[in-house]
């Protein structure tokens, strides 16, 4: 099959997207409510194309390509389209941009300034939505941000299968609502899917800008899945947890421990030297007295009480070698099989 996009004649098969075409061949269509893992469903309009021989633009993320198509991705008319569509959604947003979290990261915020738009031409006498809490308090909800793109809604659905979300009401007073609040498992793949800052992690005191921070990626070690994530970090702290689409074996999904639970690796309560016990309190010793003094006592029980009186106990936030290695340890040198390991979801 062959189409033409901006003049160029591009071989491909059936079946696929005009928006995932282009991006496989470099053209660029901005999209709002288009995420990869989600059902596209063209609700932001920001991904209008024009096709010849069709009197309206279409829009591209789930619009399939056919057999001698052409097509024009940024002609005046199409970018008029675009900037109408923000107009639009910029009716009831709050231009609050250096507040808000999302600030320097926002797809909204790029857009507006791509496409030139100085201020919010289009003004609505409504009042600004309640503010409601949300089902979980690792999540903050900022409603009157919210675009109405359905990428949250989507996401619990299709890629957690929880539904806890819906939108309610009509017309200006349409939001996004939770409906199900006791179907939430504090996931927070809403607030990964969000691409503006309707939705804000909730978690950390602390904040930073995107390039303040360093994403360093890593995995997971909550359990043995390997979930891959970046840890976010500002002055040598970690401040949240973001991930990728497509990114590791999770493909950037995360659970509540995942996303939320990084505040340990702050903590003032983490021991970072061994500790010996001695006429029950606990001092500090170096790793060669440390690994010398459990050595010995593990001789010293073996040879009273036999090997079998030894458990190992593998932790999942250890690494599968690391594992492998201390299992033979429990195996083969201290010769018993009481090995057992934390990870039970």
């Amino acid at each position: 099959m062959r189409i033409t996009i901006n003049g160029r004649a591009i071989d491909t098969e059936e079946g696929a997207t005009i928006l995932n075409i282009a991006q496989q061949n470099g053209f660029r269509i901005p999209t709002l409510c288009h995420m990869e893992s989600l059902i596209p469903t063209g609700f932001c309009r920001m991904c209008v194309v024009e096709v010849q021989g069709l009197e309206n633009p279409v829009t591209a993320c789930n619009t399939q390509a056919t057999d001698g198509m052409v097509i024009e991705t940024d002609t005046p008319m199409i970018r008029e389209l675009r900037k109408e569509v923000l107009q639009l959604m910029l009716v009831k947003h709050p231009l609050d941009c250096p507040v808000c979290d999302k600030g320097g990261e926002c797809d909204l915020q790029d857009y507006v300034y791509e496409y030139g738009i100085q201020k919010a031409e289009y003004q609505v006498d409504v009042p600004a939505k309640e503010y409601r809490i949300y089902s979980t308090p690792a999540i903050k909800y900022h409603p009157n941000r919210c675009i109405l793109c359905s990428r949250c809604i989507r996401s619990c659905r299709e890629v957690v299968g929880r539904e806890v979300l819906d939108l309610r009401e009509t017309g200006f007073d349409t939001r996004v609502e939770v409906v199900r609040p006791e179907r939430c498992i504090s996931c927070g793949e809403c607030l990964a899917a969000c691409p503006v800052g309707a939705l804000t992690e909730n978690v950390s005191p602390i904040k930073g800008r995107t390039w303040q921070a360093k994403r360093v990626t890593t995995v997971c070690g909550y359990c043995g899945v390997g979930c891959t994530l970046e840890a976010n970090v500002v002055g040598n702290r970690m401040i949240k947890v973001t991930t990728k689409e497509g990114l590791g074996t999770n493909n950037g999904v995360l659970c509540v421990k995942g996303r939320f639970g990084f505040e340990f690796v702050n903590s003032p309560e983490r021991l970072r030297t061994p500790l010996i016990r001695e006429n029950g309190t606990l001092r500090e010793a170096g790793w060669e007295e440390a690994l010398t003094y459990v050595a010995d006592k593990l001789n010293e029980i073996k040879g009273k009480h036999g090997p079998d009186s030894i458990t190992g106990l593998a932790s999942a936030r250890a690494t599968s070698e690391e594992n492998y290695l201390f299992q033979k340890l429990i195996r083969a040198a201290i010769g018993t099989n009481n090995i057992d390991h934390c990870a039970r979801l």
